[in-house]
């Protein structure tokens, strides 16, 4: 179904559901309900109105609420799980995976959390602390730890009987990972290998040593490049003794992606990539007016700027009508090599080794194209105005803020990395600041030195 008439299929059920349960028809909203996957009905919960959703996940099969709360974005995760008494939830948490599992664990409060643990079996008690010990972002915090391990001195028959006898193997499984008595990472297997060999082959002599394992500290942005590098499929995770502890699969890399791709954007308007569409409008207005004044500061800076020049602005209007074609320019450029930057850091191009190359290609297209607009801008000017002078001033206020625009979308970037503040968040206010308070000065102030009386 092409994407389009998808969401159009979405709306209209989600329509349906909505005016059933307005209606008090639940019935029918299970019915509704039943056939729809896991996917779908976190996108149904998703798009409904805050109170709604208790209801709606009341008529969910109980059976599908743990794949359910996987698909779920977290902040309407958490509302959901507020609803749950720690007993559901715990049974609930039996047929999830644990990288999953693990996720929702993090988003309840402690007390719940104590709770839910208490009311688990130890086997699910112990899976769920093992993948909790490691932070979230990591490869340890992602990982399954749901994988089948072998011997290498072992055969075919004897790994096929244990495939028979454990009956089904764990999701989006394409290999084994061989492992002495230590449990040492060895290398793998992969499954066409086991079902195509001879009986008694021996294991040790299928394995494959060149696969890269991932340590489980890795940052879960450079595991994601490593499956994009060299097209894997799932990857194991070891401790720093090399001891195998679990795996990542493709489903968690892509979702790593998708939870960047969001997150890039969201920031890049100050917003949170959890944020529901539906939260509370207070809830909502808090979050955004935080953001809203702190660009209300950066904006008071340069009135602050063009205050200074009053003088020169009641001398020559045309000065006012003019003010805001240097900084805009400025702005537009210093976003152009501001989001370069960022892509390249996230890819891992730029780094300290590379920083001052990548500074003066920047600074040279700066330079560069602040010549070509300020010709451009000056000779417009000067025939508008018939003034060569003021010409030659916005063409020069025009340099020289492009200019900095390009230093300033390469440093940026880098010293809040630096500070370890996100450069998708704040990157985007710092620079729109430095290129209209240089692009105000620069063309105030040489106003007033060669205008000003």
């Amino acid at each position: 179904m092409p994407e389009g008439s998808k969401q159009e299929y979405n709306h209209q059920r989600l329509q349906q559901v909505n005016d059933a349960l307005d209606s008090g028809m639940f019935v029918h909203v299970r019915k509704l309900l039943q056939d729809m996957p896991a996917y779908d009905l976190a996108l149904l919960l998703e798009s409904s109105p805050t109170k709604s959703r208790v209801a709606l996940w009341q008529l969910i099969d109980a059976d599908h609420h743990g794949d359910v709360l996987e698909e779920l974005n977290e902040e309407v995760r958490k509302g959901i799980l507020k609803n749950i008494h720690p007993e559901k939830l715990a049974a609930v948490a039996e047929g999830m995976d644990v990288d999953d599992l693990a996720e929702v664990f993090r988003t309840l409060p402690d007390t719940v959390y104590q709770e839910v643990l208490n009311a688990m079996d130890w086997q699910d008690r112990h899976r769920v602390e093992a993948a909790l010990s490691f932070e979230e972002d990591t490869a340890g915090g992602i990982m399954n730890t749901d994988t089948i391990s072998i011997r290498p001195d072992v055969t075919v028959d004897v790994v096929l009987r244990y495939l028979r006898l454990r009956g089904e193997l764990p999701e989006a499984t394409d290999s084994f990972y061989v492992v002495d008595r230590a449990d040492h990472f060895l290398g793998s297997v992969s499954l066409s290998a086991i079902v195509t060999a001879k009986a008694e082959t021996i294991i040790s002599d299928l394995i494959n040593k060149d696969i890269q394992a991932i340590t489980a500290d890795m940052n879960e942005k450079d595991v994601a490049q490593l499956f994009e590098r060299y097209d894997w499929f799932s990857a194991p995770v070891v401790d720093h003794e090399a001891r195998l502890l679990g795996r990542i699969t493709i489903d968690d890399v892509i979702d790593i992606i998708r939870e960047e791709a969001e997150h890039s954007m969201m920031s890049m308007a100050g917003l949170d990539d959890e944020a529901d569409t539906f939260a509370p409008v207070l809830k909502s207005t808090q979050r955004r007016s935080i953001w809203l004044g702190v660009n209300l500061i950066t904006a008071l800076m340069a009135v602050a700027v063009s205050s200074m020049f009053e003088g020169i602005l009641n001398q020559l209007a045309i000065l006012a009508v003019l003010n805001s074609l240097v900084p805009s320019m400025g702005g537009v450029a210093g976003n152009q090599t501001l989001t370069l930057v960022i892509r390249a850091m996230a890819l891992g191009h730029v780094g300290e080794s590379n920083s001052r190359i990548l500074l003066y290609k920047e600074l040279a297209i700066g330079f560069f194209n602040g010549l070509i607009w300020a010709v451009l801008i000056a000779s417009v000017v000067a025939i508008w105005q018939q003034n060569l002078m003021l010409g030659a001033i916005i063409a020069f206020a025009m340099l020289m803020n492009m200019t900095a625009a390009g230093i300033a979308g390469v440093t940026v970037p880098l010293m809040l990395k630096k500070m370890n503040i996100d450069p998708a968040l704040a990157g985007s206010v710092i620079l729109t600041t430095v290129t209209d308070v240089v692009g105000i000065f620069a063309f105030l102030g040489t106003a007033t030195l060669l205008l000003g009386q």
